[in-house]
């Protein structure tokens, strides 16, 4: 397929055009309709929710709050009243506005504060909030705001009013982009190159949004599944195109033709993303173990934006590599490769010595990285699981300034108001009984519908406190069964609380499913029970750490003020969940990338210290390169305006950068030469059952004529020479291994006694020998064989640089 997209690039880049115009045109037309669905099944809430649809059946539309408050005197002021009431009466005038309740009507004296200095309206409009225009709710917000004047403040609160606070769409992904691009640039050098992670990330990323806005019709998907589309299609589709890429140029480095370095890349990386990219879908679609209709939507939005991003890794990619050809190395690369030839296969620079400083002090490496990790996991001890509501927006907006202001007016709990649903009974008895309960502010019945009452209750506790939980289960456990009547507690507040408690409960079962399931792939993959072992604890490790650190932003508040956040407050119930599956994706595929290198070299070699040094130093340059993108993409969703979208952001940016650069990078690889050929044991009865599940395909199945066709005027031929140290002793055992190019062996042979060796070669041409032995840096040359035998002596030197690793 990889050879077809790169000859036929003119169509499929007709068709990715096609389909991106296709949907986006559609996507518009048709708008959005995302629904927040928190209902949880055999949930008291619920319960309450089903009566109160039972007995109220016609839906009216989002009710925002008008708030304002006199430095002196009172709201009842005429002074006041001349200036609030023409307001109110305009903005119920305005076409989508449906009601208007002020506090100098006949019935709203309950809407005055006690010392008479703050009062509200509740404007609500004919749509929910989502339906509601932006140029209406602008207006309501300028109509109510030009009534302020010196001792006047008017604030709005809502979830309509929200709306317009929020930095305009796309700003989070442009910035996202921007840093990405840099990076990029920065790794790459070269203009062509840096686009084309962008150009296939872009493309994956508008068809996705588009569909799960055409989706948003058909089923229930929230309002933050395009965010967290957004956030994790446009990490892994720019991640999953740089790794192809990388392998792209560096085949075209070490001689390869454009197409052949192509399809190379495609067939080996390419087939690691198709891996990694259903892994992620797999721990994403864990998420339905939760057994809750809001996660849906999530696991719909997130799932087909990866899928989209693996099929334009797939199948756009190589469609743009054939159009730049030979313009994906810059000038400087594409001159050098023109005059000295094909560079170097060895690894070396600073990802090789720190590759042999890990080797050297295994030991130390690993307890450092594990401390680290223990001290950033100990906030997760404190976590507690609730809701973000507008009490946590910025200081500065209006929306957070008009809940301080209902708190301080009518008390913290009125931002919360719990509804105790009574079907049919004695009502008198349990309004008296929630009265007189302690942490109970005000308490009013409204009047029944089809045999259902619904009792507003209002706390004297905010509805992110604890003691507010405590009341609730007061109410269920207590009293409620004691007052004799079937009723159940419900409202906004009590829903988030059995959606965090459903969440609590069920998240063992989670982890443990998509910890099974990690183990599972791996040891399929690498032939080994303790790799995936070493897997799932690194992965439980990061997930407290990145734990660790948004609880002591979002929970504690430390440095929210240095973020530009708002209030500290719980982590949002549904987050771990989310993050827990994006972040076992993406450690998973950092863990294919590194191990998948490790193991080709042990079964080559059969040396553990040897296949752990050399596939550190090889990928973890591309590694830290994809996270680094990662960290910029999801840090900019500081900028969503949207507080899950900044937790998630700021959790994952945590979680990728500690996965990186301190697991990956640190205490994987020392742990794996800690516990040396142990790594690749796997039971002899276990390995004949397991299916064979290759990763990448071996190299002699890779197109490389160079290295596999023997020239026409020439045949096979021999190197030969002898393996000594600077004083001219000879090497016994050393490991002479020829490769090609494109580095598959050729031949592998064990220098004598004497030091002697001798390697074959399938015919003349540029080949690389690499040496390694005990006690021995190891070497590794470019060799130019022609039809005769080739003399090639080989020196060690004990205190020198490895060469190849």
């Amino acid at each position: 397929m990889a050879r077809w997209c790169y000859r036929h690039r003119l169509v499929v880049l007709l068709l990715w055009v096609g389909a991106v115009l296709g949907l986006g045109f559609a996507g518009s037309a048709a708008g959005t309709n995302y629904a927040d669905t928190f209902t949880l099944p055999n949930t008291d809430s619920t319960r309450a929710y089903d009566l109160m649809q039972k007995a109220f059946p016609e839906r009216s539309g989002d009710t925002d709050t008008v708030v304002w408050k006199v430095d002196d005197g009172s709201v009842r002021d005429d002074s006041v009243r001349s200036r609030i009431e023409p307001a109110l009466e305009e903005i119920g005038r305005m076409k989508g506005v449906g009601d208007v309740s002020s506090p100098y009507a006949a019935q709203g004296a309950t809407q005055i504060s006690e010392n008479g200095r703050i009062a509200y309206a509740q404007v609500t409009f004919t749509e929910q909030a989502n339906g509601v225009p932006k140029e209406l709710v602008q207006d309501v917000v300028d109509t109510s705001q030009d009534a302020e004047r010196a001792g006047l403040q008017v604030e709005l609160g809502g979830q309509a009013i929200t709306r317009i606070q929020e930095p305009p769409t796309g700003i989070a992904e442009m910035v996202g982009i921007m840093a990405a691009a840099v990076v990029l640039f920065l790794a790459f050098g070269s203009l062509f190159a840096m686009l084309l992670p962008l150009v296939v990330a872009i493309a994956a990323l508008g068809t996705g949004l588009m569909a799960t806005s055409l989706l948003s019709h058909v089923t229930d998907v929230p309002e933050v599944a395009p965010l967290l589309g957004s956030l994790i299609g446009l990490g892994v589709g720019i991640d999953y195109a740089l790794f192809i890429v990388t392998r792209h140029r560096r085949g075209i480095l070490r001689g390869m033709k454009p197409e052949e370095s192509a399809v190379t890349a495609l067939n080996t990386s390419g087939r690691a993303v198709l891996f990694a990219g259903g892994t992620v879908c797999i721990a994403l679609a864990g998420m339905l173990v939760m057994n809750m209709r809001f996660l849906d939507g999530v696991v719909v939005a997130t799932s087909l934006t990866v899928v989209l991003s693996v099929l334009a890794a797939t199948t756009l990619l190589p469609a743009l590599l054939g159009l730049l050809g030979m313009r994906v190395l810059s000038r400087k690369q594409r001159r050098r490769l023109a005059a000295t030839g094909p560079e170097p296969a060895e690894a070396s620079g600073l990802a090789a010595r720190w590759s042999m400083y890990v080797q050297k002090r295994p030991r130390s490496i690993a307890a450092g990285a594990l401390v680290v990790m223990v001290i950033l996991a100990l906030p997760v001890l404190s976590i507690r699981l609730g809701a973000t509501d507008q009490g946590n927006h910025k200081d500065s907006t209006t929306t957070r300034q008009a809940y301080d202001l209902l708190a301080e007016g009518f008390g913290p709990g009125f931002n919360g108001p719990l509804q105790v649903v009574v079907d049919g009974g004695d009502t008198d008895a349990l309004v008296s009984a929630i009265r007189s309960t302690e942490g109970i502010a005000q308490v009013a019945a409204a009047p029944p519908s089809q045999g259902v009452t619904v009792i507003q209750v209002v706390p004297t506790t905010s509805p992110q406190s604890e003691k507010t939980d405590q009341l609730i289960d007061r109410l269920r456990d207590d009293v409620i069964p004691e007052s004799g009547t079937e009723a159940h507690v419900g409202g906004v507040t009590a829903v988030f609380k059995d959606f965090a408690a459903v969440t609590g409960d069920r998240l063992p079962y989670f982890v443990a499913a998509i910890i099974t399931l990690g183990f599972l792939l791996l040891m399929v993959a690498f032939r080994s029970l303790v790799v995936p072992l070493t897997a799932a604890l690194m992965n439980l490790i990061a997930a407290a750490a990145s734990f660790g650190v948004l609880v002591a932003i979002f929970q504690w508040g430390w440095g929210t003020g240095l973020l530009g956040l708002g209030k500290e407050g719980p982590i949002t119930a549904f987050l771990p969940v989310i993050m827990l599956s994006l972040l076992f994706g993406l450690s998973m595929d950092y863990q294919v990338f590194l191990v998948s290198r490790m193991h080709e070299e042990w079964v080559h070699t059969k040396d553990n210290a040897r296949a752990v040094r050399v596939g550190l130093a090889e990928t973890s340059r591309v590694i830290n390169c994809a996270a680094l993108i990662m960290i910029c993409v999801f840090s900019a969703f500081v900028l969503s305006g949207d507080m899950e979208g900044a937790m998630a952001g700021i959790g994952l940016a945590a979680a990728v950068a500690l996965d990186a650069f301190i697991l990956r990078t640190a205490l994987v690889p020392a742990a794996m030469h800690l516990l040396g050929n142990s790594n690749w044991w796997l039971p002899a009865g276990l390995e004949k059952r397991l299916p064979h599940l290759a990763v990448e395909p071996r190299e002699e199945e890779v197109s490389e004529p160079h290295a596999r066709v023997p020239d026409a005027d020439g045949g096979s031929t021999v190197i030969h020479g002898f393996v000594r140290t600077p004083d001219g002793a000879p090497v016994e055992g050393a490991a002479l291994t020829l490769l090609s190019k494109g580095g598959r062996q050729l031949d592998r042979v064990t220098s004598l006694a004497d030091g002697s060796y001798i390697v074959s070669a399938p015919s003349a041409g540029s080949y690389l020998l690499a040496v390694t032995a005990a006690e021995h840096p190891s070497r590794a040359r470019h060799v130019m064989v022609g039809a005769e035998p080739l003399v090639y002596d080989v020196e060690l030197a004990e205190d020198e640089v490895d060469a190849v690793n």
